[in-house]
């Protein structure tokens, strides 16, 4: 098996987490699945900004883990989780970093919601 590259976030491909202010609640219909005032915002070069939750404001009662996985060589391997409530369209819909490189160490213990699968209200 080929090892696998590891980049370090930079001038040419930036990197940046921060804590979110105010409140995030993640939603499918009316089954709250994350409700949080302890979210972070992590903005890689142009890609638009990502939400990530804390897995203990997570119901993850309602989540399924599944077998996928990808890499990114900046973050390291994420694994996914489906929303059995939104059938098909919910697969492999939630991810998180379970041993994230330590340029973004701050996203361990984290999920992030495909926001086009959920709703996310901020406050």
């Amino acid at each position: 098996m080929a090892e696998k590259k590891v980049l370090v976030p930079g001038p040419d491909h930036p990197i940046t987490i921060e804590p979110h202010r105010g409140r995030v609640v993640v939603r499918v219909g009316d089954t709250v699945l994350a409700d949080t005032s302890a979210a972070l915002t992590l903005r890689e070069s142009s890609y638009p900004a990502v939400l990530y939750i804390p897995r203990a404001d997570t119901r993850v009662e309602h989540l399924t883990r599944t077998e996928q996985s990808t890499y990114c060589p900046y973050k390291g391997d994420a694994a996914y989780f489906s929303v059995p409530a939104l059938g098909v369209r919910g697969e492999n819909s939630v991810w998180t970093y379970e041993t994230p490189y330590p340029a973004v160490a701050e996203i361990k213990e984290h999920v992030a919601f495909y926001t086009d699968r959920v709703t996310i209200s901020e406050s």
